[in-house]
């Protein structure tokens, strides 16, 4: 449990600098309520993105959009909204993001893959 929880982490710290590289600015980062854990909250021009993040090392068994299930977008789309009635947030655009890492055996990033807006609403 350790390694997937500092994959995780090392993951979720390089999505961080790459959503900044890519005009995203980071509200909160492993958000939680009752209900579960948002990775990354960020926003986009005037869109709040919910940013799911996906790392593995390599793709031997999958790749990291795989693990983004129709299931784990609705729970995802869930925690959005208990983010926006949490802040008081009522009035905005808001998406499900998915941003898959690949690593090298090394830990270095080999592949980023943004999609935008993958979320059931």
């Amino acid at each position: 449990m350790a390694y997937r929880q500092a994959l995780g982490r090392h993951g979720e710290d390089l999505a961080c600098a790459y959503l900044l590289e890519q005009g995203y600015e980071i509200l909160a980062r492993n958000w939680r309520c009752p209900r579960g854990e948002i990775d990354i909250v960020a926003r986009e021009g005037d869109c709040l993105a919910f940013v799911e993040v996906k790392t593995r090392r390599g793709h031997r068994l999958q790749y990291p959009e795989d693990a983004m299930t129709s299931a784990k977008q609705r729970r995802v789309s869930e925690l959005g909204r208990w983010y926006l009635a949490e802040s008081g947030v009522s009035d905005v655009d808001w998406r499900v993001d998915l941003l898959a890492i690949e690593l090298s055996e090394r830990g270095g990033p080999t592949r980023y893959h943004l999609v935008r807006g993958v979320g059931a609403y």
